[in-house]
């Protein structure tokens, strides 16, 4: 078999699963698209504002001893579960003797899993249009064949798979791009939001929060 022949067969073997996958990389960005809006409907009303009466709220908490209802208070402002788990490792690690290792560890934490979510659009990005290149390109070799050949309708039919494919993998890739610029915008807000909780919790004494609840405990 000829090098040629043989490269073709692949080609013609990968028709399929390229087409296949071109389909899931569109049905995943449109549920993207859909998580990204939830995103968004969940941020409504951010800022400074907000922040600062959560932080309020839990400093009272906490000169208090009353670690639970500040941990409920920042939960308010948590915007995802990782987001939630970062603000309420604030309160919890708060005095340890290395309570700023294990803070920034979460925070990191945090981050990790924020980059990690953004990896599935990012990804995106690049194989859609790949996908659509590949798809655009493996038809083309039979249609040219059915070309040589006279075959009017194979080379009609080819043609419109070729070019269908390269629409859905720009596509894939443009609203994979967008999602990606609002997301990494908005994780970073969140992430920025966290770290202004910590430093405005820092202010707290732990060794009032001690003497509070001995005091408490005594009475």
């Amino acid at each position: 078999m000829k090098i040629e022949s043989f490269l073709f067969e692949v080609a013609e073997a990968l028709r399929i699963p390229v087409l296949v996958l071109a389909l899931l990389a569109l049905a995943v960005v449109l549920i993207e698209t859909g998580a990204l809006i939830a995103e968004l409907h969940r941020r409504r009303g951010r800022g400074v504002a907000r922040l600062d009466q959560a932080i309020e709220h839990a400093h009272r908490y906490l000169s208090y001893g009353d670690s639970v209802s500040a941990q409920r208070t920042l939960q308010t402002i948590g915007h995802s579960e990782s987001m939630t788990e970062a603000l309420d490792a604030i309160v919890t690690q708060r005095g340890r003797a290395d309570s700023r290792d294990r803070i920034a560890k979460r925070m990191a934490e945090f981050d990790y899993r924020s980059l990690r979510r953004l990896e599935r659009t990012r990804i995106l990005v690049r194989m859609g249009p790949a996908l659509g290149l590949m798809g655009t390109l493996i038809p083309l070799s039979p249609a040219l064949a059915a070309l040589a050949d006279g075959d009017v309708k194979r080379l009609t039919d080819d043609l419109r798979v070729a070019f269908s494919v390269t629409v859905a993998g720009l596509l894939v890739g443009m609203i994979a791009f967008g999602i990606s610029l609002v997301r990494d915008r908005l994780y970073a807000q969140d992430y920025s939001d966290v770290e202004y909780v910590a430093a405005g919790l820092a202010r707290v004494p732990v060794a009032s929060l001690h003497s509070t609840v001995v005091e408490t405990a005594s009475r």
